[in-house]
């Protein structure tokens, strides 16, 4: 069975999806492509999922199927549309995504497949405060900073590596600080090169655009490091 799209639910009760493949996503486990729910309690924190999917690589989501990768079957219009209001009505813009069904000997499972977004970023209105943007690595989300924002919101297509000797001394001073030491923030950038955080951010999102650094997420923050020649 093809994909079905988000807008079009008229197949819900049929499951056509190969149970061999569902085994084999399965035996992958969770990842930074993919996460297992045993049910979808909260619209908000599927929307953050939805939205660290399409802000990043995409991803799919196996409804159904508990963390150990057991699976458990679910009534599949009810999770249908608790995706349909998280990707609709809490991501800003919506979040787009594809879904097939799974039979397993009457259980059934419903896989939500979400591409990586040409729109980014995709921000999910949040109960209290503004809107925030997620990003996804390995198997966490993670709330997007301003330099991810102002790469993400980029819509330019030149990503060439410039030559970094024709710009200032903030950005020569980042690439000397980077060939020398692991990672960087964006509050140290700014403090260590004596600039504003807005022209730290806007530096390092230009880093991310060409392609010489790259990020990392953890619980103390986003980091930034020097790309790796493939």
């Amino acid at each position: 069975m093809d994909f079905q799209s988000g807008a079009d639910h008229r197949n819900l009760e049929r499951a056509e999806g190969d149970p061999e493949e569902l085994y084999a996503l399965i035996r992958e486990g969770e990842h930074q492509e993919q996460d297992f729910k045993f049910r979808i309690d909260s619209n908000l924190k599927i929307a953050r999922t939805l939205s660290a999917f399409a802000n990043t690589d995409g991803g799919r989501l196996l409804i159904g199927v508990k963390d150990n990768g057991r699976i458990a079957g679910i009534d599949p219009e009810e999770e249908y549309f608790m995706i349909e209001g998280a990707a609709d009505v809490y991501c800003d813009p919506p979040v787009p995504f594809q879904y097939k069904l799974y039979d397993i000997d009457g259980k059934i499972v419903l896989r939500i497949e979400v591409a990586p977004s040409a729109e980014r970023p995709h921000k999910v209105k949040e109960k209290e405060g503004p809107a925030l943007a997620y990003i996804r690595q390995d198997d966490e989300n993670f709330v997007a900073n301003k330099v991810l924002l102002r790469f993400m919101s980029d819509r330019n297509p030149d990503t060439q590596r410039k030559n970094l000797v024709a710009y200032g001394p903030a950005e020569r001073m980042l690439f000397d600080y980077l060939s020398e030491n692991p990672e960087i923030s964006v509050s140290k950038f700014s403090r260590i090169a004596k600039i504003p955080m807005y022209r730290a951010e806007k530096i390092l999102a230009l880093f991310l655009k060409w392609e010489v650094v790259d990020f990392y997420a953890s619980d103390k923050g986003i980091r930034f490091r020097l790309k790796e020649e493939d």
